[in-house]
């Protein structure tokens, strides 16, 4: 699921440059091929259309981005390379645990 999220992201990513493209950045854009003819939709309306197209697919380029974060898979812990080093016993001396006599008053 997680890359078919990724490879929809990226078509989108792609669609919205090509739509950035197509426009100009003072307003003229694909508009300009029509401006003398109103023939397909109308210059108005080709503006209006390429604008609408550009914030839907940020739309849904977010949200796929969000989506992406819920579906992305966990973290795969393996093995580490590093061995670690063998216990070593430490040897206690034996008086160590013994409990320390006192002198028991004289009775």
């Amino acid at each position: 699921m997680y890359t078919v999220l990724i490879i929809l992201t990226l078509i989108c990513a792609v669609l919205l440059i090509c739509v950035v493209l197509v426009q100009k950045s003072k307003g003229g854009g694909l508009s300009s091929t029509f401006a003398g003819s109103n023939q397909i939709m109308g210059v108005r309306r080709t503006n209006s259309f390429i604008e609408k197209l550009t914030w839907s697919l940020a739309g849904v380029i977010v949200l796929l981005a969000i989506l992406c974060t819920f579906t992305m898979p966990k973290a795969i812990v393996a093995k580490s390379r590093v061995v670690a080093p063998a216990a070593t016993e430490q040897t206690v001396p034996a008086d160590f645990n013994t409990p320390a006599t006192t002198d028991a008053p004289a009775q």
